[in-house]
């Protein structure tokens, strides 16, 4: 004879899971949040939303995992970043003005 479960049964069942992961994908600005950026408070939010069920945004991180989420920083870089024009003052302008090394230095 097999074993039962252990532990408590899940709260959220197989199709909340699904209904979840929707909304992720949908975005936080759905919610009517300012940023792209999704938290566990955010993602706590969500989930009492659409199902009811309060989870603490520490325990959110468990159910992100199961649906296959993972932890990201979003990228801190400009959109408009002129990429050309960065590389050009890397290898010209840069080492115009580093500062070089004194012949009085010693080594």
């Amino acid at each position: 004879m097999k074993a039962g479960r252990a532990g408590r049964k899940p709260r959220l069942q197989p199709a909340q899971l699904a209904q979840l992961g929707q909304g992720l994908k949908a975005g936080p600005e759905a919610l009517g949040y300012g940023t792209a950026l999704w938290t566990t408070w955010r993602v706590a939010d969500l989930i009492e939303r659409q199902t009811g069920q309060k989870f603490h945004p520490g325990h959110v991180w468990r159910i992100l995992r199961a649906l296959g989420w993972s932890c990201q920083r979003p990228v801190g870089r400009a959109t408009q970043r002129d990429e050309p024009a960065i590389l050009r003052w890397k290898r010209v302008r840069w080492p115009e003005i580093k500062k070089k090394r004194s012949s009085r230095a010693g080594p």
